[in-house]
């Protein structure tokens, strides 16, 4: 989970993707919740050269949520 932020990363933001799983190893689907810290994001659902769906999230560049995603890859 993201820190409480001073204030919310507007729209004007520059914005980058991460591509996750859209199922887990038993293959439930994850659960997919809004950033309430960034304004641009968003999501759409993508499948992948191989074959795998995967949800694709976009987020402000400078998102903590979106930090903390691309560090973990």
């Amino acid at each position: 989970m993201t820190s409480p932020r001073s204030r919310k990363i507007t729209y004007g933001e520059p914005i980058g993707s991460v591509d996750l799983p859209a199922f887990d190893e038993n293959g439930a689907p994850y659960e997919v919740w809004p950033c309430t810290d960034c304004l641009p994001w968003h999501f759409e659902v993508v499948r992948a050269g191989d074959g795998e769906v995967m949800v694709r999230e976009w987020h402000a560049m400078e998102c903590a949520l979106f930090q903390q995603l691309i560090s973990d890859q």
